[in-house]
This record gives C-alpha cells, structure tokens and sequence, in this order.
C-alpha cells in the first residue's frame, strides 16, 4: 500500500508541473513569437515481479509475466518551433520572420543570443555620434551578418526591409547614397539546443562534443537567399488554445485520480491498524 502512494505522490510532483507549464502557454497566447513548451511522460525505474510457475516462465518469451511496479511518471518538456499566424500592423520595423527555426542575431551584455521577436525599434547611440542603432523592445543591439550592430547615419527619409533581410535606409537627398545592412539570421537545424533566457530570448546550451556548424547555419553570402521575412507584420505565438485547454483537462483529471489513490491507500493503512 505505501508503494501504491509513493507512487502516486511523485506523479502528482511532476502532473503539478505540468499543469504549470500548461499555465504558463495560456499566459502568453497574445505574446509575439512566442514558442509553447510541449510536455510528455515516461515511466520512472520500475521492479518485476515474476509470480510465475517455473514451466510457465520457460514459455514466456520476453519475460514480462508477474506484477510491474514502478515508482511514478516524469516529466518531459520541449519547445515547440513551429510558425505562428503573422499579424500585419504596417509599421516599418515591425518583421516577421516566415520560416520556421530561423532566427535574429541579438548581443545581449556582451553575449550574442537569438530571437524571433521582430518588433524592432530606433535607439541613440551612446558614442555621442549622430547615429541610430538599431535595437529590440528592451534596447538590445540587433547585428547585421558580420555580427556587427547595425548602425545609421540619421539623414534618411525611410527604412525598407527585402524578404532576405536586407535593411536600406533610403536617403532624403536623392543625391546620397542609400546605407544598406543585412540583419544576421541563423538557421537552427538542432533547436532543441536552444534555453530559453525569457522574453523571447534564446541563447545556446553547452555543446559539448557537437560542433557550432552541426547546430546553427549562419544564413549570409549565398545563403542570404534563404532567409525569409516580412515587412510590417509580427509573427505570434504558436500556443493552441483547444490543444492547451484539452492537455489542461486531461492533466487535471489525472491530478485528481492520483490524489484519490492516496486517500484510499491512507484509509486501507487505516483499516489494516484498527484490526485488533
């Protein structure tokens, strides 16, 4: 009985989990680029229990005739990169990127990190020159291909950004040449390497054995075609709403099932201590 509920115990730890994750997709439904984090269960150690007679275990194949009794579930989550629905808002440095596992080069105190965000706005530099810099939501520098931040003179009329990322900033002298960047994408062909760091931001695991080129392609030079993005739209989140509430249901119910085999081993404990 009491591995009836330590075993329901530790499943209800990780079903609290779940339902927390589950919380935290519905939270940010609404939240640009945002990436669900999707969640599965695998059975932790178990013991067998052969109960068999001696002739029945020489017919039994593969072994598993008895009584199977593990000690709970884990949990298991991973983000989930599929494409979000694209809102269009018209405005000039709002890009959405249309190509699943692509992603924008950010430096974020000194360490470069990844994002889907594309919300991006015109900040001043700090160097006391008369640029802008070209920056996310929270101020952080956005690097062209080389890595660089990408900087503009302020003598231009419009900002006008291709599908493969190339940025020019149309001059208000038609007699002046245009000043033209190309925003640093990567691809990720391992993007289960990929923390998340919040607010969009992403930022590598330790790689271990595995090389930079086996996780990431730096999308420049001949592969700048490659890249895919959208002026004047917001890709948002990829959480579904029916999914998410139906995963929240089903995790509830389980919740409640293993709470109710708690109590009926905690009232067996109890009626095995009254037999007098």
């Amino acid at each position: 009985m009491l591995r009836s509920m330590i075993t329901a115990t530790n499943t209800m730890g990780q079903l609290q989990k779940q339902l927390d994750t589950i919380g935290h997709n519905l939270a940010n439904i609404d939240t640009q680029s945002y990436k669900r984090t999707e969640t599965s269960f695998s059975e932790l150690v178990r013991q067998q229990y052969n109960n068999q007679t001696k002739e029945t275990e020489e017919t039994n194949t593969n072994g598993e005739l008895g009584i199977s009794q593990g000690t709970g579930a884990k949990l298991g989550s991973s983000l989930v990169f599929t494409q979000g629905s694209l809102k269009q808002t018209g405005r000039a440095l709002d890009i959405a990127l249309t190509v699943p596992n692509q992603f924008f080069q950010i430096e974020v105190n000194g360490e470069i990190q990844y994002t889907r965000d594309g919300a991006l706005y015109l900040s001043p530099t700090t160097d006391g020159t008369n640029r802008l810099m070209l920056a996310t939501a929270e101020g952080n520098q956005v690097l062209d291909e080389n890595q660089n931040p990408i900087m503009f003179e302020d003598n231009f009329k419009e900002l006008v950004i291709s599908k493969d990322g190339t940025i020019t900033a149309v001059p208000r002298n038609d007699e002046e040449l245009p000043q033209i960047f190309g925003i640093g994408v990567v691809q990720f062909d391992r993007p289960q390497m990929l923390v998340q760091n919040g607010n969009n931001r992403y930022s590598l695991k330790d790689l271990g054995n595995n090389q930079l080129g086996d996780v990431l392609t730096f999308l420049d030079g001949e592969l700048r075609n490659e890249v895919s993005m959208q002026q004047g739209a917001l890709e948002m989140s990829n959480v579904d709403l029916s999914k998410e509430m139906t995963d929240l249901m089903i995790s509830q119910r389980s919740y409640q099932m293993n709470a109710k085999s708690i109590t009926m081993g905690d009232q067996m404990l109890g009626l095995i201590n009254g037999v007098r």
